[in-house]
């Protein structure tokens, strides 16, 4: 037993050196991984030991501090070491490729292990993958426009054209929508979805921004067709800025919400009643935008969010402000040409809200924002 001891002691020394890379999860860099599997050599998290248990032909995890380890186990995770597998299993992921990390969905994360130690994607021995590909296809769910129900419908993404079409039935001559480039976004969405594998791909359309909710059955499909997106936007940001390098371009992949949740909303004299919405808020295009509910199709208003020296602000505000409102912990957004005032049920939701618009005020504008500020203002 004291050898045994001494053994889980070592393994809790590897996995504090940073220079091997074991101080953070092999998968989803959290820190202070206490995890490892045993027959790839690397350190994870409790979360990524998980989906490592579903590849038992790939990898066997053990607890560095709970299971009992050998001595030629630990000798063989002496060798080997996350940096090491990093070189190996990672050496040829695509710049496109989105890595996640521990705060992501499952299906993110358990794509992303497979890829790596199932299908050895990354090594440089595989056939190019379907993201890859100048056209990807494929059949989804997708929620009707005007009710809850999911129907299938088929995607076409082209890179020739940075477009994304899809069609109301498989012989379909011709597209449902023709959805471009420019101002296409996908994120994870499952628990909006309800599925685990719930996809939400929204886009300008006339001015306003379009929702599509989507799902596929395979984990694989769906996080493919996400990488395929991101693929398609790197091409369409290269051609359209070809001075800047790819690790500028590639923050600008996916808009992910900075904070979203129901707030009530008042009318612009204050005097209307409060009406509860849906609120979605952007730091990458400074837009909030609200809806009647999380899956609407298309929202009911949007507004952008400028900078301090712009006049943009956020502050908290009186219950009192609330005529016939339920809730009481009010913001107020301040812009140039009008006051927004809203309720959150709780104060907590209250500073979170007020932390997401002064974290949006204090980004610097960019030559697209101040072209989307003046397009939004022209539109009102």
């Amino acid at each position: 037993m004291a050898s045994l001891d001494r053994n889980n002691k070592i393994l809790l020394g590897l996995v504090r050196q940073q220079e091997q890379g074991n101080n953070m999860c092999a998968d989803c860099g959290v820190p202070e991984p206490d995890w490892a599997s045993y027959t790839l050599g690397i350190f994870v998290c409790l979360n990524c030991s998980g989906i490592h248990r579903n590849l038992a032909d790939v990898s066997k995890v053990k607890s560095i501090r709970l299971d009992l380890w050998d001595d030629s186990l630990v000798q063989f995770m002496r060798e080997r070491g996350n940096s090491a597998a990093k070189a190996l299993y990672e050496k040829c992921v695509p710049a496109f490729f989105y890595q996640p990390q521990h705060k992501d969905c499952i299906v993110l994360k358990d794509q992303w292990i497979r890829a790596k130690y199932e299908r050895r994607e990354f090594t440089g021995e595989n056939n190019k993958q379907a993201y890859c590909s100048d056209q990807f296809e494929s059949t989804l769910w997708k929620k009707g426009k005007d009710n809850k129900q999911f129907l299938k419908r088929t995607f076409l993404l082209s890179r020739k054209d940075f477009t994304l079409r899809y069609f109301i039935k498989e012989d379909s001559k011709f597209p449902k929508a023709v959805i471009s480039m420019k101002d296409l976004n996908a994120v994870f969405q499952p628990e909006k979805i309800s599925h685990a594998h719930g996809l939400q791909i929204s886009y300008v359309h006339d001015k306003h921004t379009r929702n599509l909710f989507v799902y596929h059955e395979k984990g694989q499909v769906i996080v493919s067709l996400f990488n395929a997106i991101r693929a398609t936007r790197l091409a369409y940001l290269q051609k359209k800025h070809p001075t800047l390098r790819d690790n500028d371009l590639i923050p600008q992949l996916t808009g992910h919400c900075l904070k979203e949740g129901y707030m009530e909303k008042t009318g612009p004299t204050h005097r209307e009643p409060f009406k509860k919405r849906w609120f979605t808020l952007c730091s990458m295009n400074r837009k909030l935008l609200y809806f009647k509910s999380p899956l609407d199709a298309t929202e009911l208003g949007a507004v952008f969010i400028g900078t301090e020296g712009h006049s943009y602000s956020a502050s908290e505000s009186s219950g009192r402000c609330a005529r016939g409102g339920r809730w009481h912990c009010g913001v107020t957004l301040h812009t140039p040409d009008r006051e927004f005032v809203f309720m959150c049920q709780q104060e907590q939701q209250q500073q979170e809200w007020l932390e997401a618009f002064r974290k949006v005020i204090a980004q610097p504008m960019t030559p697209e924002d101040y072209a989307n500020e003046a397009n939004m203002t022209r539109g009102k």
